[in-house]
C-alpha cells in the first residue's frame, strides 16, 4: 500500500515530468508538425511493419528503411506537382508584380462592371494585393521549414518504427488507465488517425481530378493548375471548393464567356461540390466511420493549433473528448464501478471451471 508522504512524491515527480514534457514542445514548437507526422505514418505502418519483422524475419533496420524510401517517393509526388504547376506563376509575380496588380484590378472591375455594384473599393483592393504581394516571398521562404519537418518526421519515423514495441510497451503501462480503457484509447486513436490520414487526402484527389475535367472542358486556361488548387482547397470544409471555381465563374463571366461560365457553375455546384459528400459516405465510413460535425469541427481546431498536420490531429483532439468521456465513466462513476465489479465476479465465477478443466 502507497503511504501518503508516497502518493505526495508520486504527484511530484509527475508535475515535474508534465513540465518537462511542456517545456520541450514549446521549444520544439516549430519542429511540431514533423513529429505529428511521424506519429500518423507510425500508426498507419505499424501493424505491417510488425508482420516484416515478427512473422516474415525482415530485420528491423531494412524493413523500416524500406518504409522510409516508399514515404519519401509518396510525398515526393504532390511537391513536385506544386512545384512544377505553381513555381511558374509565383515568378511571374515576383519578376512583375505590378503588372500582375494591374491585371487583376482590371478583372475586378470587370466583374463589378457586369454585376452592376462594387464589391471592393479601389483602396481596399489595392490594400489586399499589396499584403497577397508581400505574402508570397514568406511562403516561398518558408519551404525551408517545410523541408526541415519532412526529415524531422522521417528521422523520427524510422526510429519509432525500429523500437516500436519496446515504445508500444513504455506507453501502455504509463497510460494510468484500466487495460481495457487503456485498448479503447489506442483502438479510438488508431481509427481516427487511418481515416483522417488516408481518407481525406484520397476525397481531395478525387474532387481535384473532378474540378480539373470540368475545368478542361468549359475552357479554363492552366486547368490543371486550378483542378490541383482545387484539390488542395478542397481540404478546408464547407467553402473549400468554393475558393477557387466561384472567382473562375465570375472572371468568366466578365470575360463575355457567358455559355462556358453557366456550364462551369452547374458542373461546379452540382458535380464537383456534390462529390465531396459522396465520398465522405462511401470512403469516410468504410475507412473509419468519422462523423461530418467531428470532422467539420476537429479541422477548424486543428489548423490553428497544428497548422497542415491539423487536419488529422483536430478530428482526432475532438474525439478524444468522447472517448476520455467515456473511459472517465468507465473508471469513476458509479455505473462504470458497478460494471467493473460485475466483471470481477463473472471473472471469479470462470475461475474454478479452469481449474477442472485444466486438470
Amino acid at each position: 500500500m502507497f503511504q501518503f508522504n508516497d502518493r505526495i512524491k508520486q504527484i511530484l515527480l509527475l508535475l515535474l515530468i508534465i513540465l518537462l514534457i511542456c517545456l520541450s514542445i514549446i521549444e520544439l514548437r516549430l519542429f511540431l508538425p514533423g513529429l505529428l507526422g511521424a506519429i500518423t505514418l507510425y500508426i498507419l505502418s505499424r501493424a505491417h511493419y510488425f508482420q516484416l519483422v515478427y512473422n516474415k524475419k525482415w530485420k528491423k533496420g531494412i524493413a523500416a528503411g524500406m518504409y522510409i524510401i516508399c514515404y519519401l517517393f509518396l510525398l515526393g509526388i504532390p511537391i513536385t506537382m506544386a512545384v512544377t504547376l505553381i513555381s511558374p506563376k509565383v515568378n511571374t509575380v515576383l519578376n512583375d508584380p505590378s503588372a500582375v496588380v494591374t491585371s487583376i484590378k482590371q478583372a475586378v472591375a470587370e466583374i463589378q462592371a457586369q454585376a452592376g455594384f462594387n464589391l471592393f473599393s479601389q483602396e481596399s483592393l489595392s490594400r489586399s494585393l499589396d499584403k497577397a504581394i508581400e505574402f508570397i516571398p514568406s511562403l516561398v521562404n518558408s519551404t525551408a521549414q517545410l523541408v526541415t519537418n519532412l526529415i524531422v518526421m522521417l528521422f523520427f519515423l524510422y526510429y519509432m518504427l525500429y523500437h516500436g514495441s519496446e515504445m508500444e510497451k513504455t506507453l501502455f503501462k504509463l497510460i494510468p488507465l484500466r487495460n481495457e480503457n487503456t485498448s479503447l484509447l489506442a483502438a479510438e486513436t488508431r481509427r481516427m488517425v487511418r481515416a483522417n490520414a488516408i481518407g481525406i487526402p484520397l476525397i481531395s484527389i478525387i474532387q481535384g481530378f473532378t474540378a480539373a475535367f470540368g475545368y478542361f472542358i468549359f475552357g479554363v486556361n492552366d486547368f490543371a493548375l486550378w483542378g490541383f488548387l482545387t484539390g488542395l482547397f478542397a481540404f478546408f470544409p464547407i467553402v473549400g471548393t468554393m475558393i477557387v471555381w466561384v472567382p473562375l465563374v465570375l472572371y468568366m463571366y466578365a470575360t463575355g464567356e457567358t455559355w462556358n461560365a453557366t456550364g462551369l457553375l452547374i458542373y461546379s455546384a452540382l458535380i464537383t461540390g456534390n462529390v465531396d459528400y459522396v465520398a465522405r459516405i462511401t470512403i469516410m465510413r468504410r475507412i473509419g466511420d468519422v462523423h461530418p460535425v467531428i470532422t467539420v469541427l476537429g479541422v477548424i481546431i486543428g489548423l490553428g493549433l497544428f497548422g497542415f498536420i491539423g487536419l488529422i490531429f483536430g478530428p482526432l483532439l475532438v474525439n478524444y473528448i468522447i472517448v476520455l468521456s467515456k473511459i472517465y465513466m468507465n473508471e469513476f462513476t458509479k455505473a462504470g464501478l458497478e460494471n467493473e465489479e460485475d466483471n470481477k465476479k463473472q471473472d471469479d465465477k470462470r475461475i474454478p471451471v479452469e481449474k477442472v478443466s485444466g486438470k
